[in-house]
């Protein structure tokens, strides 16, 4: 899908409603992006970002910069005037929430061979393998393993996963509850 602002491409990976245009509840996406410059308004809308590949990133929001680690998540106001500066490509994981109608929580995790994490039942949840290959089971799914930029939507009882990867954890929940 091609930015708003006519400067990138977003490949999405999970939205509410799924038919939804701009008008969305909540949506998931993977950026790509090659060079510095503004980025896209969205009045209402609340963002947080991770920068999956590329060693350094800065987003200016409304005149204060801030340096993105990887892996490590930044919340932010998307209708804020915010512009990114990168020296080399960089790749990039944003979730964005509709004010007063969804909110959402993202967790990176980092497996390591040999150790297994289980992540809470009931509450709708999308996992990004971010890098490496993970395993991901259930008492109500046969194990399904993700690699790189895999997703998975889900709704029910608690996950295991396991392997050798970064994995986003993003919980989404109705601003309605």
């Amino acid at each position: 899908m091609p930015w708003r602002n006519g400067g990138g491409v977003t490949y999405e990976l999970a939205r509410n409603p799924s038919a939804a245009s701009d008008e969305f509840d909540w949506r998931i996406s993977i950026a790509e992006v090659s060079a510095s410059g503004a980025f896209s308004a969205f009045p209402g809308v609340d963002r947080i970002i991770t920068l999956i590949e590329g060693t350094d990133m800065v987003l200016t929001v409304d005149g204060v910069r801030h340096r993105l680690q990887p892996l490590e998540p930044f919340a932010f106001d998307g209708g804020a005037d915010t512009a990114g500066e990168v020296p080399t490509p960089t790749r990039d994981l944003n979730v964005m929430t509709r004010r007063g109608r969804a909110t959402a929580e993202l967790d990176v995790i980092r497996l390591r061979d040999g150790t297994e994490v289980s992540v809470g039942p009931a509450e709708p949840l999308v996992l990004v393998a971010l890098s490496g290959t993970v395993a991901v089971s259930s008492a109500a799914q046969d194990r399904v393993e993700l690699g790189a930029l895999d997703a998975l939507r889900w709704t029910g009882p608690a996950l295991a996963m396991s392997g050798c990867a970064a994995v986003a954890v993003v919980r989404v929940r109705s601003a309605q509850r």
